[in-house]
């Protein structure tokens, strides 16, 4: 379990990402090692949107946004490893392996874990995994990219 104050709040992860409510899926950042890993955080509330039609009676935090919340973790990850990304869209582009292993319900608190993989130009490739009450909840292989700018063009 990571314990321990944010290094990066909720306020301040909207200057490394595009997300807003209700889509920021992070409440902070709590690790960081450049180029290595990091580790952010999402409490899981009962009056989270999407709990009213998944599943009523029995809430249950959707895998496909277990998934973005890891995404929006290594967007973070990206951006503080190369500054000069910090103004550059990064976009979700490709997730393999993909494991659930226990659901995540309100009240949880669910922990990010991202590694980083290897990166090629403007690809970057993580190892994503999210855990509660110290269970593996989630695994997966992420794939993220800068995307192209209005004229077309990808970017490093």
């Amino acid at each position: 379990m990571v314990a321990g104050e944010f290094i990066l709040g909720a306020r301040e992860l909207t200057r490394y990402l595009p997300h807003r409510f209700p889509f920021l899926l992070v409440d902070g950042i709590v690790e960081f090692q450049a180029g290595e890993r990091i580790v952010g955080i999402k409490n899981v509330t009962v009056n989270e949107w999407f709990f009213q039609g998944h599943f009523p009676g029995q809430p249950i935090l959707p895998g496909v946004l277990i998934l973005e919340a890891m995404a929006q973790v290594g967007i973070v990850f990206a951006k503080l490893t190369d500054p000069a990304l910090e103004e550059r869209l990064i976009v979700f582009a490709g997730i393999d392996s993909v494991r659930f292993r226990r659901q995540v319900e309100p009240g949880h608190r669910m922990v990010l874990h991202l590694e980083h993989q290897r990166r090629k130009g403007p690809i970057w490739k993580m190892a994503g995994r999210a855990e509660v009450e110290g269970e593996v909840a989630c695994e997966a292989l992420l794939t993220a990219a800068l995307a192209q700018d209005q004229a077309g063009r990808g970017g490093r």
